[in-house]
């Protein structure tokens, strides 16, 4: 039905090409609107330019063809550039979405625009963009173009976002939870301000007295080979990937030699390594994180950790919020202290750009699905972290989480994408199968590829099932992998300084 009705709005090239044009000036929001003929990769649809007062630009496709469902896109760290929007099949329904992108308020500068905060040293209008309105605001602004357009609103919305995507992903779920019917959180930022400091974390156990890196990018894949070669059998297979990091107990004491080269590594780095693992405490040894870098992630910790030409991203983005989000004592890299008061005090402002809460009771009320996702080898956000907030919102909610939330934990994924062995997983298919069909996912299959190349896909069972060989066919087909539970339950919630922060959910508006 919704395709005959969306069919029958848009009946002739010069109909479709006027109501696209109309829609400029529509509540001072719509400052560009332009029909776009169809392309090798794209269908015809009315390419949409707005503006939420006072700064949040938002990028809308609105295909002729169309399925009447909304998609919203997340963006990475601190945003401020306003990505194209791809237009995309829906799997329940011919047509395509209709799919919107945000700037979250600013315009980025430098090499790498998200890494760079200089805009919210002293505009508090645009903190609270990034921290919270921003896809707030744009959902609602894009809500009303498509009524406009399409003559009745989406039959359903989703949003889906990794990293900060992630945390605004899981900050609608907590604090505007009649937006959006269906939610993908990957690799969430939610735990925002302590984020900050795990990143501090990372560059400054990496770097010497005099500035320079202690560990270097030629001995990650050495280090990474013996990460494997101690754990690689934990799981039952032999296959390039650890299935849950934390069974891994590889010290890379191990690899020591006075002298360093390719092979070893000095005093220094397997100190440094140490610390990588462990994750930021604080002198007294109070955690001030959930999780350190996860075992297994090593060959991502270039560019990441260790410094490239351009430096190190963790560097970046700690030195750009302590300097521009620190409030009335910014501080810089250099100078932040590991204490409790320190995390404290950056905690006032991040609480405002924080996704702790684990009251979801709004969410769950309007009967929104939320399907949160991490992968296992993640070398900028640890994927216990989210482990540590979702068995703390299953306590929370102690009548089940399964008909609602659900967590899928991928081996050897890194942040977002890429990896070892897998590379790639989406599970926007299955969460609208979900929300729309009640059908909730118990397998959702992850893609890439075996040491030797050869292609390989594995199922990804909800957390805290694991996939196991059923000892027949290819260890590189998903279809010849059962579900299993861990060998020994883990206690999952972790003790850290920030426990306190999910009582506090942040404003709205």
């Amino acid at each position: 039905m919704i395709a005959l009705v969306a069919s029958s709005l848009l009946t002739g090239a010069a109909s479709t090409r006027s109501r696209c044009a109309g829609l400029v000036g529509m509540a001072a929001v719509v400052t560009d609107a332009t029909l776009v003929d169809a392309s090798d990769t794209e269908g015809e649809h009315c390419d949409v330019r707005g503006l939420v007062a006072p700064n949040v630009r938002f990028h809308l496709k609105l295909p002729t063809d169309y399925s009447g469902r909304y998609l919203q896109l997340g963006c990475g760290g601190f945003c401020g550039e306003l990505v194209e929007p791809t237009l995309r099949p829906c799997v329940t329904a011919p047509g395509d979405m209709a799919v919107a992108t945000t700037d979250d308020g600013h315009t980025g500068t430098g090499d790498v625009p998200s890494v760079d905060a200089d805009w919210a040293r002293d505009d508090r209008a645009a903190r609270d963009d990034w921290q919270f309105r921003a896809p707030h605001v744009v959902s609602r602004a894009a809500k009303d173009v498509i009524a406009r357009y399409y003559g009745a609103p989406p039959t359903y919305s989703y949003f889906s976002g990794c990293s900060n995507g992630g945390r605004e992903a899981l900050l609608l779920a907590q604090r505007y939870p009649d937006d959006f019917d269906g939610i993908a959180a990957g690799a969430p930022a939610n735990q925002l301000s302590a984020l900050i400091v795990h990143q501090a974390w990372l560059a400054r156990a990496n770097t010497d007295v005099h500035g320079d890196p202690i560990l270097t990018a030629d001995k990650l894949p050495g280090l990474h080979a013996a990460v494997l070669a101690r754990c690689d059998h934990l799981d039952g297979l032999v296959d390039g990937q650890l299935d849950d990091p934390r069974d891994c107990d590889f010290d890379p004491a191990a690899l020591l030699c006075p002298a360093g080269g390719k092979a070893c590594l000095t005093p220094a780095q397997v100190d440094t390594v140490r610390k990588l693992y462990d994750g930021p405490r604080t002198p007294e040894g109070r955690r001030l994180y959930p999780a350190g870098q996860p075992r297994g992630s090593e060959l991502a910790w270039n560019r990441w950790i260790v410094p490239t030409d351009d430096g190190a991203l963790a560097a970046r983005l700690a030195d750009n919020y302590l300097r521009h989000f620190a409030g009335a004592r910014p501080t810089t890299l250099a100078d932040f202290r590991f204490t409790a008061a320190e995390f404290h005090r950056l905690s006032a402002e991040g609480v405002r750009g924080n996704a702790m809460s684990l009251d979801l009771t709004g969410f769950h009320r309007a009967g929104g699905k939320l399907l949160m996702w991490h992968g296992w080898g993640d070398e900028a956000i640890p994927a216990a972290g989210l482990l540590d907030y979702h068995a703390r919102l299953a306590a929370r909610h102690p009548q089940g989480l399964a008909d609602w939330v659900r967590v899928f934990m991928v081996p050897s994924l890194h942040h977002c994408g890429r990896g070892d062995t897998l590379t790639s997983f989406d599970p926007l298919p299955d969460l609208i199968r979900w929300t729309e069909h009640g059908t909730a996912p118990d397998r959702i299959t992850a893609h890439g590829h075996a040491p030797d190349g050869t292609p390989r896909t594995r199922p990804v069972f909800p957390y805290p099932l694991r996939a196991k060989y059923d000892g027949t066919g290819s260890t590189d087909d998903a279809a010849n992998f059962t579900p299993v539970p861990p060998p020994v339950p883990r206690k999952d919630a972790v003790d850290w300084l920030g426990t306190h922060l999910h009582g506090l959910p942040g404003p709205v508006g």
